[in-house]
C-alpha cells in the first residue's frame, strides 16, 4: 500500500486513477489534432495546459458523481449514465470557465468529440480494471494470523471493499479455541489449526504479509515461527495497525492502551497547530463575507416561518473539555426540548420547521459556527462539538471516548464525511471510530480531504436530518 496524506492507497488503485486521467487528456489532444492540428508532431504548450484543464475538471466531476466508489457502481449502464452526467457537469463548469477565462478555451467543437473518445476510453479501462478485480489481479495475498472478533472485522471489510488490494489466502485458527470468534469461518477459506511449519506454509503459498489478530498472546504467541517468517523477509503486522489502513478508521471496542501508546501518530506540533488556527481566520474571515446574503435571507425566512430566535445557540463541549456556546441557524421550532429533554435527532423529526428541513438538508444551518471558528473555540475540521449530557452519557459506555477532547471541535470532520448522522450509542461508538482515527492522522492534507468530501456531501444532501 501507498501512504498518502496520512492515508493508506493500494498502488493498483493509484495506477487506475493516474491511467484515467491520462486516457481521458489524451482523448482531448487527439481530438484537438482531428480538428485543428494535421500535423501530429507540433508540440503546443498552451494546448497541453488546455487539456490538463478539462482533463482535471472531468475527474473531479466523476468523483463528485461516485464513479470512484466501486460499492455504487453495480453495472455497466449504470457506470454509462453516471460517466454522461458526469462530463454533462464538467460541461456546465468549463463554460463558466471559459466565460470567464475566454484565453482557456481549446477549440471549436473540440470537447464534444473530446467526450465521445473520452467514453470509449474510459468504458474500456474500466472494463479491464473490473476484471482485474473480480479476478484478484494484482492483489496481495495475505495470512490472517488468528481467529477473533478483530480477524472477523478484517475479512469482512476485505470481502466488501473490491478494489482494497488484498486477499485472504488462509486463516490460521490457532490453539486458543476458547477464545476464538464464535462467528464460523466461510468454508471458501483455508484454515490451518495450528502454527507448526506455519513459516514454510506462508513461504509455500507466496505470501509477503502476515496480519496478527490474537485475541489473546500468553502463553500461545508463535513467537520462533513469526520470527522466522519476519527474518526470510515475509511483512508482520499487528491487526489493529492492518485494519486502520484499511478502512480509516479504529475499533476502540479492540484496541488497548498499549497499542495506542506505542503506535505511529497524535503528533501535536506548535506548528501545526498555529498553521491550523492561521486558515481557519483566513478561511472564517473569507467565508463570512460572501456568506452574509444567505444569512440575511435565511434569518428573514426563519422570521416569516415560525416563531422564536433566529440564532439557536447551545452549550458544548470543546478542547480539553472547556464549555463554549455554539451557533445554528433555529431550525426547530422554539423550546423543541421543553417536554422531551435533551435528545438526538431523528429521521423525519416532527419538530424541524420546513424552513429548518431544507436548510439543514444544504448543511446552511452551520454557517453561524463560522463564528466559532473566528473566535477560536472551533476548527473547520475535527471532531463535531457534543453536548455535556450525552458526553457524560457515552464517556460511562464507550471506551477512550474522552480522547476526542484533545482538538479543538470541526464545523465538518472525519466522521461526519465517512459516516454520517449518528443517534444511538452505536453510531457514537462507530464515529469515535473515525474521529480517533483522524486525531492519531490528522494534517493539513488530511483536513482537505475532509473538506472536498464535505462538499461532496452538501451537494448530495447526504446524512441531513
Amino acid at each position: 500500500m501507498l501512504r498518502l496524506f496520512k492515508q493508506y492507497y493500494p498502488i493498483r488503485n493509484i495506477f487506475f486513477i493516474i491511467g484515467e486521467f491520462l486516457l481521458i487528456y489524451g482523448a482531448v489532444l487527439i481530438a484537438t489534432e482531428l480538428i485543428h492540428y494535421p500535423d501530429l508532431c507540433a508540440v503546443d504548450l498552451w494546448l497541453c495546459l488546455k487539456a490538463f484543464l478539462i482533463a482535471m475538471i472531468c475527474q473531479i466531476c466523476l468523483y463528485y458523481n461516485d464513479l470512484y466508489d466501486f460499492t455504487v457502481i453495480t453495472s455497466f449502464s449504470e457506470l454509462g449514465i453516471r460517466l454522461l452526467q458526469a462530463l454533462g457537469a464538467a460541461a456546465i463548469f468549463l463554460a463558466i470557465i471559459y466565460f470567464l477565462l475566454p484565453e482557456a478555451v481549446i477549440g471549436r467543437g473540440v470537447f464534444a468529440l473530446s467526450v465521445c473518445i473520452a467514453l470509449f476510453l474510459v468504458i474500456f479501462w474500466r472494463f479491464c480494471y473490473t476484471l482485474a478485480l473480480r479476478y484478484g489481479l494484482l492483489d496481495q495475498k495475505i495470512i490472517l494470523l488468528g481467529w477473533s472478533e478483530l480477524g472477523s472485522s478484517i475479512m469482512r471489510e476485505i470481502a466488501a471493499k473490491k478494489d482494497c488490494g488484498y486477499t485472504i489466502g488462509a486463516v490460521v485458527r490457532g490453539k486458543n479455541r476458547e477464545l476464538a470468534c464464535k462467528e464460523e469461518i466461510p468454508p471458501l477459506y483455508l484454515v490451518r489449526e495450528d502454527y507448526d511449519g506455519f513459516c514454510e506454509f506462508a513461504k509455500a503459498m507466496g505470501i509477503k504479509k502476515i496480519v496478527v489478530a490474537l485475541q489473546e498472546r500468553r502463553g500461545s504467541f508463535p513467537m520462533q515461527e513469526l520470527l522466522k517468517c519476519r527474518v526470510d523477509g515475509i511483512e508482520i503486522i499487528e491487526g489493529n495497525t492492518f485494519y486502520e489502513m484499511l478502512t480509516g478508521k479504529l475499533i476502540v471496542s479492540l484496541i488497548n492502551p498499549a497499542w495506542l501508546i506505542f503506535s505511529d501518530g497524535f503528533r501535536k506540533s506548535w506548528g501545526h497547530r498555529l498553521f491550523k488556527r492561521t486558515t481557519d481566520l483566513i478561511f472564517s474571515i473569507l467565508l463570512l463575507i460572501p456568506c452574509l446574503p444567505i444569512i440575511l435571507l435565511v434569518a428573514l425566512l426563519i422570521k416569516i416561518d415560525s416563531k422564536g430566535p433566529v440564532i439557536f445557540s447551545q452549550e458544548r463541549v470543546g478542547e480539553n473539555r472547556k464549555p463554549f456556546m455554539v451557533h445554528k441557524f433555529r431550525s426547530m421550532v422554539a423550546d423543541a426540548e421543553k417536554k422531551s429533554g435533551p435528545v438526538w435527532a431523528k429521521t423525519d423529526d416532527d419538530r424541524v420547521t420546513r424552513v429548518g428541513r431544507i436548510i439543514r438538508k444544504l448543511r446552511i444551518d452551520e454557517i453561524p459556527q463560522l463564528w466559532n471558528v473566528l473566535v477560536g473555540e472551533m476548527s473547520f475540521v475535527g471532531p463535531r462539538p457534543e453536548r455535556a449530557f450525552f458526553v457524560k452519557k457515552l464517556e460511562d459506555s464507550i471506551p477512550y471516548y474522552g480522547e476526542r477532547f484533545s482538538v479543538k471541535p470541526g464545523l465538518t470532520g472525519w466522521a461526519q464525511v465517512s459516516y454520517g448522522y449518528g443517534a444511538t450509542v452505536e453510531d457514537a461508538i462507530e464515529k469515535l471510530n473515525y474521529e480517533l482515527f483522524y486525531i492519531k492522522n490528522m494534517s493539513f492534507f488530511m483536513d482537505m480531504i475532509c473538506v472536498m468530501k464535505t462538499i461532496k456531501t452538501v451537494l448530495f444532501g447526504k446524512g441531513a436530518r
